[in-house]
């Protein structure tokens, strides 16, 4: 049961496509504030890929964390943390399925985008790729970015408006050099103008990557 400091323990996980352990790939797909699991797991429709399965689990009141990702950490708890754990509880189980996380992308947008990218950085390891659609590592202006570890050549996309009211483009280009510190092969791109949302090139590239 989702507890006052678990939040989102227990939450619904939708599935599309194939079962895990007969997919090449098994991607975690992160929706944004006040969308759904149902949401972001619509993505799914926009890839020609048979041979992958989409997990997408559902945020406690459709909110991973209640404030900014820049605001202090301390302010988004526990629903950062317990968003974390969904995660990590979706790849543990993946493993005992014998799936490890060389086979597992991890996707998101907005708010999913951030909480995506944290638990990579945090939890640094080869991974199928790393997906963030108009997102950024979370924390306040001036958050050590000392993540120890590395993520072994994963490929990791980063899409974002120049111009997007939510996410500052300077956090968008300290993610990517991060992840280039972590040892990722980071594809940013930054589209002039575009908005808070998601574009065929951004989907056309992670279609690329999914495909392998």
């Amino acid at each position: 049961m989702p507890t006052h400091q678990d939040p989102h323990a227990n939450q619904p996980v939708l599935r599309a496509g194939p079962q895990a352990a007969d997919a090449r790939i098994v991607a975690i797909l992160l929706h944004g504030r006040g969308a759904s699991a149902e949401d972001i797991l619509e993505l799914s429709r926009e890839w020609r890929l048979q041979d992958v399965a989409y997990l997408a689990p559902q945020a406690s009141g459709s909110t991973w964390y209640p404030y900014s990702f820049l605001a202090p950490l301390e302010q988004n708890e526990p629903g950062i943390t317990s968003g974390l754990r969904v995660v990590s509880g979706l790849l543990e189980t993946l493993k005992e399925q014998g799936i490890q996380s060389d086979r597992v992308a991890l996707m998101g947008f907005s708010q999913g985008a951030c909480l995506t990218l944290e638990f990579a950085a945090r939890h640094p390891r080869r991974y199928a790729a790393i997906v963030g659609f108009s997102g950024g590592l979370i924390g306040p202006p001036g958050t050590s970015r000392d993540y120890q570890g590395t993520l072994d050549n994963t490929p990791v996309f980063l899409g974002c408006s120049d111009a997007d009211p939510h996410i500052p483009l300077e956090r968008v280009m300290e993610s990517s050099a991060t992840f280039r510190r972590m040892k990722a092969i980071v594809d940013e791109r930054i589209y002039p103008r575009m908005g808070h949302t998601v574009n065929r090139d951004e989907l056309d590239a992670v279609e690329a990557l999914l495909t392998g």
